[in-house]
Parts: structure tokens; sequence; C-alpha cells
């Protein structure tokens, strides 16, 4: 039987979807938010609540498993949460591995992200080999899932079958209010302002093709880059315009403007208890330069090739359009 954790989320969506399209038998794990009525009728899929900080309900969540896909994880760039982000992601997964050392499952494939590989003020190609070094680039989501990735190396350490891929920013339908897929909102609204950033962008049928794939293959000890490419926001932003028709972005936001727009935003979080639409680290994060490198991945599956950036936005648009 195989694990997914943190099923009902953007990514294990669109893995349980699959796996039960492939005939495969799923135990999905979710914890704050239940699956719909579509997700629980998917055949071959059980849907189980479990709490990945307790120890006892992970040993009892892992009993008959043979392959671990570890997806759940807090992802937040508020600042309120990030002691509890840095404390689930790292803490989660060294659960998991060890129950995955001890109940000798047959493989694991721990989804990280390029965050964990740290971004550069200077243009470098940042490769799998990049080691986390504390810069004020990097943001503290970034930094749980390094923690996290140092579980899952200890863990190959003492004998775990496992792989870590990094994906840059994930692309595809899901949940238009939240995530990468909420871009496609903002520009729909034909929103003025562009940034300079520069950051890899993959879509989310070749994450989760290269999950399964990696999941069957021999490959063992090794982590991957997952990108299509790296892309501006700019470049981004305008693809989905025209792919909804609409104004594309036109107003290049310094970073002088958008030091002013985050502070703008906390302060408005503060007084009225809202939640945090722009924070210091995204403020920053989308002015950054980071170039990966996807070529390791290519090198081991010198045939898969990736969905182009145009294709997969026009596909988005589509369904944003059905559904809006």
């Amino acid at each position: 039987m195989v694990l997914v954790t943190g099923a009902s989320g953007f990514l294990g969506q669109h893995l349980v979807r699959y796996l039960s399209a492939k005939g495969c038998q799923v135990r999905a794990l979710y914890h704050h938010h239940p699956p719909s009525k579509d997700l629980q009728g998917l055949p071959g899929i059980t849907w189980m609540k479990f709490n990945l900080l307790d120890i006892y309900e992970v040993e009892e969540a892992m009993k008959d498993i043979s392959d671990v896909y570890h997806c759940a994880a807090v992802v937040s760039f508020n600042p309120k949460r990030r002691e509890e982000m840095l404390h689930f992601n790292s803490e989660s997964t060294a659960h998991i591995v060890n129950q995955a050392i001890e109940q000798g499952i047959r493989k694991m494939v721990y989804i990280s992200s390029v965050a964990a590989l740290g971004r550069s003020d200077s243009k470098k190609i940042i490769t799998e080999e990049e080691e986390w070094e504390e810069s004020k680039h990097n943001s503290a989501y970034g930094m749980s899932k390094y923690m996290a990735e140092m579980e899952v190396w200890r863990g190959m350490g003492e004998g775990l079958n496992a792989v870590i891929v990094n994906p840059g920013i994930i692309l595809g339908e899901g949940d238009w209010n939240d995530g990468s897929a909420r871009l496609m909102k903002i520009v729909s609204k034909e929103f003025p302002f562009y940034t300079q950033g520069v950051t890899s962008w993959v879509d989310i049928n070749d994450v989760i093709t290269l999950l399964y794939m990696l999941m069957q293959s021999d490959v063992a000890d090794e982590r991957f880059i997952l990108s299509e490419g790296n892309h501006a926001f700019k470049e981004v932003f305008t693809l989905m315009a025209n792919a909804l028709n609409k104004k594309p972005s036109a107003i290049k936001a310094s970073g002088f403007m958008t030091e002013l727009v985050w502070r703008f935003s906390m302060l408005k979080t503060r007084l009225f208890n809202a939640p945090a639409t722009i924070t210091k680290e995204t403020a920053r994060n989308a002015q950054s330069l980071s170039y990966y490198d996807n070529s390791k991945l290519l090198s081991f599956f010198p045939n898969y090739s990736y969905t182009p950036l145009s294709e997969t936005i026009n596909r988005m648009a589509t369904v944003f359009v059905k559904e809006n």
C-alpha cells in the first residue's frame, strides 16, 4: 500500500488522483483540511485523519505501507507562523523517516522545494549541490524545508531508500484563492504592477509524473530540482494575461515600492487582525533573481520533456474561465 501525507493539499490532491488512475491502493492522510466529496469517491483511496506530530499516530498510519510520498508541510510567509512552520516541517518529517526505517518501507520520496537550496544576490546558477547558507534572501519556509531535508538525509545514512525533489513554483489548477493558482486570479483583475524577480517554474502534472517515475525507479540517495525553466514574474504574468484576454501588468514595482507595500500590509494586519497578503519575505522574493539548473533530472531521464510554461498557463486559464 502507498502512503501520501498532505493528501488533501494542492500537490497531494493531484497525486492521489494520479495514483488512483494507476490502480494503486493508497492511504491518504490529512489533518486540518478534509478531502472533498469528489476526492473521497476516488477508487483505491482510503482517507484517514492523522497528526504527524504524534509519533504514535504516525506509527499507526505507516503500518503495512511499502511506498511513502511525503507531501505534508506548513507553507506560510506570515512571520506569526514562523515557529509553527519550522517545528512542523522538520519534526513531522523526522517522525515519518523514523517509522519508515523501523517498519522497513520499500522507498520514500520527499517533496521539498527549491527554497531549501537557498537564494543568492548574484546571478549564479543554483544546482542540487548547493549548500545552505544563512542569507537575507532566504525565507523561513526555505529554512523549514532545509531542516526537513536534513532528516531525510539522516534517514538515508541509516539505510532508508529515499529521493528528495526540489520543485520550483508549481503551477496548475487548484484553489484559485490560495497558493500559486491565486496568481491567475490576481492577473484576471488586471493587476497593474510587476516585479523584476526571476525564479524556477514547473507544471503540477510534471511534478506528479516525475514523483511516480522516481518512486518506480532504482534511483536512490539523490535530490533533483524539478523545473521547466527560469522565468521572470513579468513573463509569467504577461502569459496569464494574454491567456485570459486581460491587460498585462505594465508598471514596474521597484524594490523601494515593494518595501513600502509589505510594511503597509503588515500594519493593516496588526491593526485589523486580517491575514497578511504581502509580507517582507514575499515582497523580497518577488524581486530576487534566482536561477536553478534542471539538467540533473534530465540526465537520469533523458527522454523526459517538461511541459512548456505557455502550455501550462493556457490550460490553467481555460479551467479558470470555466470555474469563475
